[in-house]
């Protein structure tokens, strides 16, 4: 089976390759590719294959650009930190939705149900949302234990400003400005909070969206929030996630 994978993050795409060999020895992996241009052309110069796997947010757009551009036919796995395009997703050729940090569980399921579509064996594509729908909004955090003094205490995430990392720790800052420190990386935050609450502006922060107060832009394409607690670059959306931050806007209003 030839399979291409278009994905920004190398490391990412190196664990995607690791994965699908050890869950099936006659993959082939036969191009990589990390933005919405450089997919475009390949599949213009007539690059082919029989699966695809496809982060959602690339370095230069969102994707789903590419099936605008392009008629798209391969069966499609997609791979995201985010759970929000998931209805999205199903209506372009999508065998599964797979939540990054992906595990070898994952890609065997998925290409089992790959398989199964091939063989006839596959269930209806109403059954399969809704089954993709409620894995990937199962398990979403809902409350955060802290130290506060000599006492535990529960925070929970309406509670919650935003997420920090600061020198290799990350803290959890509350509505009234508690800081407190955790043990989780924003990385593994992003995969255990609800994406329709929260969103990673940047490499250091994570904000809730009632903490989100006015929007302005910004140098180099970038947008900065007006919030408490968020100082200079802090507040600052990166310009490759302003697509995606604008997005998440829309389904929130």
């Amino acid at each position: 089976m030839k399979v291409i994978i278009i994905e920004d993050e190398p490391l990412s795409a190196e664990h995607l390759t690791s994965l699908l060999r050890k869950a099936n020895r006659n993959i082939e992996v036969i191009q990589y590719l990390d933005t919405v241009k450089a997919a475009v052309q390949a599949f213009e110069d007539g690059i082919s294959a029989d699966l695809l796997f496809l982060d959602i947010h690339l370095a230069d757009g969102n994707s789903f650009e590419i099936f605008s551009r392009f008629p798209i036919k391969t069966p499609v796995i997609f791979t995201t930190a985010y759970d929000h395009y998931a209805i999205k997703a199903f209506k372009q050729n999508s065998i599964d939705y797979l939540l990054k940090p992906i595990s070898l569980s994952d890609i065997i399921f998925a290409l089992d149900k790959l398989d199964g579509q091939h063989q006839g064996l596959q269930a209806s594509a109403s059954e399969n949302l809704k089954q993709s729908y409620h894995m990937i909004h199962k398990n979403h955090k809902t409350r955060f234990m802290v130290k506060l003094g000599q006492n535990i205490e529960t925070v929970t995430t309406d509670q919650i400003h935003h997420f920090d990392t600061k020198e290799s720790m990350s803290f959890l800052i509350t509505t009234n400005g508690q800081r407190f420190p955790i043990d989780y990386t924003l990385d593994q935050l992003e995969t255990l909070l609800h994406s329709k609450d929260f969103f990673r502006i940047n490499r250091k922060v994570i904000i809730h969206f009632n903490a989100i107060g006015k929007i302005n832009t910004y140098l180099n394409q970038r947008l900065a929030i007006n919030t408490k607690f968020l100082e200079g670059d802090a507040r600052v959306v990166s310009r490759e996630r302003v697509p995606e931050f604008k997005l998440w806007l829309d389904d929130k209003i």
